[in-house]
């Protein structure tokens, strides 16, 4: 199989030094800079010949490579060639660092020596490096002339230092392969469904294709997937794997996986990959980039760190980096990021690859059979995409921005005026619905030069950014940069699984571009790799899961019985309480009843689940009111981390009495925490779940029915019952834990639900009175005493 190399990658990865460089200037580089390279490759004679490809096969540290690239122009004549290489900055050109300078002109250098490997006649080539300041439209060119033995000796130079970091990455291969070959489960047996479940990954690895798994609570599902394929890793089946997840815990338990392994011998480089947000030094908050330590002469620090971390360490965790970076004065975050090239399995959120605006370009600019992908808990996949392909613009911070810029300088007027012509746009689009006075509307398509404005508005801000001092007002000026920005881009995937969304409330209007449908972005993105690995312990129905997460004609479907014995746990349906909404008050004493009667039947720990944070707060209060005795702990609606921990740690082993904990289904205590044994023995639900009836949700029922499929169980019904699948899995953990599950609605018991249901559910009891119930809890329990002695 032959690497494919870029030209700038490998430029960038050999030759940059001195600092690291903001961000912020730089968010529209993709959609100005291409602009004004269009612009600029118009204005060149005929003989110019734009994009132009340019190859060569390399044998580098033993492995076939590719290098490849595109020169921004070539004009090639019988015995003279020139190389055209297009930047473009704000900066001034003749403030750019001497390293800028040096990597662009080490670009075209790379592009010269390949040029003349192609056409053998030529011995020397003209290189024009054309630099486009985008804030004054000023263009520079400078020009230079390169040998042909010179430009072999400039390449010959950068491939030998990237070979040295090509060699340092095979000797940690010859490291761990050897490893991975005698690796063995790092149990002493499989539970029920583990080995099936590995050999369907292992599988899904040799054909290259996506399994979409279902595999309940206990299976041990991360191990199931992550051992078969680092075994691939040593069979040189795949190079890299990425183990993508919603939640912080579930990386935990991904860390935990490769430790134990570790512990057997392995060794393998794993990192996981934490936020911007999270890992920035707390000293680095205020400071501009050329102010900040960490950031200055990073480069030049970069590789020995690189080195050091590597070499005495194998689980690169957030500790780890932040040990790493301290010592070698780096941003943690950019460490981090550039670490990840040496690793074999990368941990971290969704974001990383499924986020068109923050995935990891290094890995993803294009596709690369050796990568991987596990997805972790992929039912969060479904609204976690939707939100990363739709984007929001609002008018409400245009009005104090156009009050603080009304006394800026003369030179900051045409920002001033930028922003006054967008608010007008603003009211232009709303004002048909305040003639009606509605609130809000859908569109197929933009509106109407909205788009334009806002564009002109961020070329405004772009170019005034330059120079500004750091206040209050440049911040917010920024925060509504980076808004537009994202708009912008959502607005590039803009098609027909979207729709245009106009809000107004209190005055202020909101714009949002709403994804209805992404699976086919999904699917691009699970593309860019070797196959997939979707999993979950609820993907049911899985034909669902396969349209809405990306599947194709070809993708696997696997489904795993629960490994617990079914007599462990009770699953009992109150058909005589409805949760309708006009319903509710009605049936709120039979609620109350149901969950004493539940927690009557055995002293322990129970965790009761409800579908909105006013149901929650009015059924918890009645509760306390109705059994004062009755010890209660409630979800609050903002919980820091402390305050989580502090929620959980009541549910103790053997309680001294029984408490009722009430949270929100499909909210923070629904999925990821682990509740062993007797600290959970008894959940029960009220509700079916359904989202509460919306616009946007109708907009996706109404699309989804237009595409012949279910568009409710799409919108509502099927979301509302993973939550339920999800809260109900907090109560069996391991072998010997024992619980009931109490499902509070009528509905449950209906086959619209019933056909749904998981084959360990399909032994329910329908429970027509309470007495019911309160005879089925005793039986339940009183068996459990019989088989234990």
């Amino acid at each position: 199989m032959t690497n494919k190399l870029g030209v700038r990658e490998l430029v960038e990865f050999t030759l940059r030094t001195g600092d690291l460089s903001s961000t912020s200037g730089s968010q529209n580089t993709a959609l100005l800079g291409a602009q004004i390279h269009r612009r600029l490759q118009k204005q060149r004679d005929e003989n110019y010949q734009k994009e132009y490809y340019l190859e060569q096969e390399l044998m580098l540290n033993g492995n076939p490579y590719l290098l490849h690239g595109r020169a921004d122009g070539v004009i090639l004549t019988d015995d003279t060639a020139e190389i055209e290489e297009i930047k473009t900055s704000e900066t001034v050109f003749d403030q750019l660092s001497e390293n800028t300078l040096t990597l662009y002109w080490a670009q075209v250098k790379i592009y010269a020596h390949l040029l003349m490997e192609k056409e053998s006649d030529l011995n020397a080539v003209t290189l024009t490096l054309t630099y486009f300041q985008t804030n004054t439209e000023t263009t520079t060119q400078k020009t230079q002339t390169i040998s042909k033995s010179d430009a072999q000796t400039f390449f010959d130079d950068v491939i030998t230092e990237y070979v040295t970091w090509l060699k340092f990455r095979s000797d940690l291969q010859a490291r761990r392969d050897p490893t991975i070959h005698q690796l063995t489960f790092p149990f002493d047996h499989y539970r029920p469904g583990q080995r099936e479940l590995a050999v369907a990954v292992y599988k899904t690895i040799l054909t290259n294709k996506r399994l979409f798994a279902e595999a309940p609570t206990g299976t041990g599902k991360t191990i199931s997937t992550l051992f078969p394929s680092i075994k691939a890793i040593g069979e040189s089946l795949i190079q890299r794997i990425f183990y993508l997840t919603a939640k912080q815990s579930t990386r935990r338990v991904a860390e935990e996986a490769i430790t134990m392994m570790a512990a057997q011998g392995l060794k393998l480089k794993s990192i996981t990959l934490t936020a911007k947000e999270k890992i920035k030094f707390p000293e680095e908050a205020d400071l501009l980039p050329e102010e900040n330590p960490y950031m200055l002469g990073y480069y030049d620090r970069l590789k020995p760190a690189l080195l050091d971390l590597i070499q005495n360490n194998d689980q690169l965790t957030r500790p780890v980096i932040e040990k790493y970076a301290r010592k070698h004065t780096l941003d943690p975050f950019e460490f981090q990021l550039d670490a990840s090239l040496f690793c074999d399995v990368i941990i971290g959120d969704y974001n990383y690859l499924f986020d068109p605006q923050v995935h990891l370009q290094r890995f993803f600019a294009t596709e690369d059979p050796d990568n991987f992908f596990l997805i972790d808990e992929a039912h969060n996949l479904v609204n976690r995409s939707r939100e990363m392909y739709s984007a929001a613009i609002s008018s409400q911070p245009l009005d104090h921005l156009i009050n603080q810029s009304r006394d800026l300088p003369q030179s900051s007027k045409k920002l001033h005026r930028r922003l006054l012509d967008l608010r007008a746009t603003f009211d232009d689009v709303a004002a048909p619905l305040l003639a009606e006075n509605q609130t809000d509307s859908t569109f197929l398509t933009p509106p109407e030069n909205f788009d334009h404005d806002l564009g002109r508005l961020v070329e405004a801000i772009h170019d005034w950014l330059v120079d500004q001092p750091q206040t209050p007002f440049t911040q917010a000026i920024l925060d509504y940069y980076f808004a537009a920005i994202s708009y912008q881009r959502i607005g590039e995937y803009f098609d027909e699984t979207y729709r245009m969304r106009l809000e107004i409330v209190d005055g202020n209007i909101t714009l949002k571009e709403l994804c209805l449908d992404p699976s086919d972005f999904l699917a691009d993105s699970l593309a860019l790799g070797h196959g997939a690995v979707l999993f979950s312990a609820t993907l049911s129905p899985m034909d669902y899961y396969q349209t809405v997460l990306g599947g194709d004609t070809d993708s696997l479907a696997y489904r795993l019985d629960s490994p617990f014995e079914p007599q462990h746990q009770a699953i009992m349906v109150t058909t005589y309480i409805q949760t309708t909404y006009k319903q509710r008050n009605a049936n709120l004493a039979n609620i109350l009843l149901a969950i004493k009667t539940m927690v009557d039947g055995k002293k322990g720990n129970y965790l009761i689940f409800l579908p909105s944070r006013s149901y929650l707060i009015d059924v918890s209060q009645a509760f306390q009111l109705a059994y004062p005795h009755v010890k209660t702990v409630i979800q609050e609606a903002q919980m820091a981390e402390a305050d989580r921990t502090a929620f959980l740690a009541h549910f103790v082993s053997n309680p001294a009495q029984t408490l009722v904990g009430f949270a929100l289904l499909g909210g923070i205590f629904a999925e990821g925490i682990d509740l062993k044994a007797d600290r959970l023995i008894g959940v029960g639900i009220v509700s079916v779940g359904l989202p509460g009836i919306n616009p946007e949700t109708d907009l996706i029922r109404d699309y989804f029915d237009a595409q012949s499929q279910h568009g409710f169980a799409f919108a509502y019904q099927l979301p509302g019952l993973n939550n339920v699948f999800q809260a109900a899995g907090r109560l069996i953990r391991g072998s010997k834990d024992v619980g009931v599950i109490l499902l509070m609605d009528q509905r449950f018991a209906s086959p619209r639900y019933t056909h749904l249901y998981p084959r360990h559910w399909q032994h329910f009891q329908r429970l027509y009175r309470p007495e019911q119930l309160t005879t089925a809890i005793q039986n339940f329990w009183h068996q459990e005493v019989s088989d234990e002695n």
